[in-house]
């Protein structure tokens, strides 16, 4: 009794043991508990091996001993994945259950058994013998698959796994026991045995790359970031990419100071300017301006020195290059100068995770202008209407709360008549710019309006826009301008129209 009393204490003192992964240590809120199991598990090609490696080598670089045991691979293998993320697994300790006749080194044939030849007690008898010779600290058994298969039944699997549990905690080890779930992914006998579970998924859309994503499903004794958190494996080892929680990041000072377009027409529109800390949705049928007029905010930005991300899904960066030109500006300087990042993204292959990591760190850097272009894009990558608006409400809590401005681009359906929004967006916006054509003198035309704004007064004019080579113009308020809300605007007025000045 007394030895389990201080076998428990010491349990207790010891803190979390770094998984190797930065954002996995985050989301697990400092690691994994040391001196305890947990169960890693994910059907084949899910990334439980690739995982487990970078457990180990972050062990090998803190100088502890570190084991991986093996049932499934042989050691060339386990050596040929780790090259090809350019690790090197020397200074760990590889025990493997294979065939002799697998191995072509001559010396290593009397120390190599084939496990599905030897009993379970015997299979497990071996592997303790190991750990016992090796004293590790840090521990990776793979797979449980094997052993389930030895056992050939879930009451003598459980005492086993049981019985392996209290031997590698008696001997202060941590240890990730990989499971591939080969008897279904409702079997939960294994949670409870384990002190934390794991698990990885990969999904197959019906169109683009498959989708990997990673959940905790327990923790004793420790909160934890719940939920799905998106992952991909490159070159290097999994890159995991925690769900944005507006809540866990704290809540800067905003600066007080507007944002101006550099417009004085739209700037008295909007009030003044557009308040930093606060989100704007840019509403209307293509080819309206709505990414023109974000376009125009982000180069008044970088005028103040001000660094900004464009997170384009619909144009590519040479396509946007060209369009910014054609308004007398060239991106490409702020650009070499780190002040300014295009982003061109493919729907098809980018997680949500993906988007919200890449937009954090750019904040992170120092970012203070963001723009989304366009949600419609956007809810490619996430066709879940009802979750992608909960993500997008993080991340706009998450950006206001960092002071940073937000410019979200929202397509209409249509050009003309009634027009269609694929999402409602309005309610999470802190404003809302509403661009519409409208038809006067024989001529396609463009006006502007301000629907809503939280943080201060706004005009509730209609103006007209134009956009040209000289970049956008707007004009004064149309008095003879009907009919924008039905989607029809009709102008009967007789004050002078925008000219264009691009000649």
């Amino acid at each position: 009794m007394a030895d389990i009393d201080e076998e428990r204490e010491l349990l207790t003192e010891a803190g979390p043991v770094s998984s190797g992964l930065p954002t996995l240590d985050y989301i697990l809120r400092g690691g994994f508990a040391a001196n305890r199991i947990h169960l890693v598990e994910g059907e084949p090609g899910a990334g439980k091996t690739t995982l487990g490696l970078q457990f180990l080598l972050e062990g090998k670089r803190k100088k502890e001993r570190c084991l991986y045991i093996t049932l499934t691979e042989g050691r060339d293998e386990l050596i040929n994945v780790a090259q090809t993320h350019g690790w090197d697994l020397n200074g760990i300790d590889i025990f493997e259950l294979v065939p002799p006749e697998l191995s072509l080194d001559p010396e290593r044939e009397q120390s190599i058994l084939y496990a599905s030849d030897l009993e379970l007690g015997e299979t497990v008898k071996l592997v303790m013998a190991e750990v016992e010779r090796v004293a590790p600290a840090r521990i990776v058994f793979d797979s449980l698959s094997e052993i389930r298969l030895l056992a050939q039944g879930p009451l003598r699997f459980r005492r086993q796994v049981l019985a392996l549990k209290h031997f590698f905690a008696a001997r202060n080890c941590t240890v990730l026991f990989l499971d591939d779930l080969t008897q279904g992914p409702d079997d939960l006998s294994l949670h409870s045995l384990a002190h934390g579970v794991v698990r990885l998924e990969q999904i197959a859309l019906t169109y683009g790359a498959e989708r990997r994503r990673l959940r905790v499903y327990k923790m004793r004794g420790r909160a934890f970031h719940g939920g799905f958190h998106d992952f991909l494996i490159r070159t290097g080892g999994l890159e995991i990419f925690p769900r944005l929680v507006a809540g866990s990041h704290p809540q800067l000072e905003v600066p007080q100071n507007q944002a101006r377009s550099g417009i004085a027409q739209l700037d008295e529109l909007v009030g003044g300017g557009l308040d930093y800390g606060t989100s704007t949705l840019v509403v209307g049928p293509s080819g309206s301006g709505k990414s023109t007029i974000a376009m125009q905010y982000v180069r008044s930005a970088l005028q103040r020195g001000e660094k900004t991300l464009f997170v384009s899904f619909d144009e590519t960066e040479r396509i946007f290059v060209q369009r910014a030109r054609g308004l007398g500006w060239d991106p490409e300087v702020e650009a070499n100068q780190g002040q300014f990042l295009f982003r061109q993204v493919d729907p098809a292959e980018l997680s949500p995770g993906e988007l919200a990591g890449a937009v954090s760190k750019a904040v992170d850097d120092g970012a203070t202008v963001v723009v989304l272009d366009s949600l419609t894009g956007y809810q490619h990558a996430m066709p879940e209407e009802q979750f992608m608006l909960l993500q997008m409400h993080e991340m706009l809590t998450y950006l206001n709360q960092q002071g940073v401005l937000t410019f979200v681009i929202l397509t209409q359906s249509g050009m003309v008549g009634q027009m269609q929004t694929p999402v409602d967006m309005t309610y999470l916006s802190d404003a809302v710019l509403l661009l519409r054509f409208f038809e006067a003198e024989g001529e396609i035309r463009r006006a502007i309006s301000v629907v809503k704004k939280r943080t201060g007064p706004h005009e509730s004019s209609i103006r007209e826009m134009r956009i040209d080579q000289g970049g956008v113009q707007v004009g004064g308020k149309l008095d003879g301008f009907r009919g924008v809300l039905t989607g029809t605007p009709i102008y009967e007025g007789r004050e002078r129209l925008l000219e264009d000045r691009g000649g």
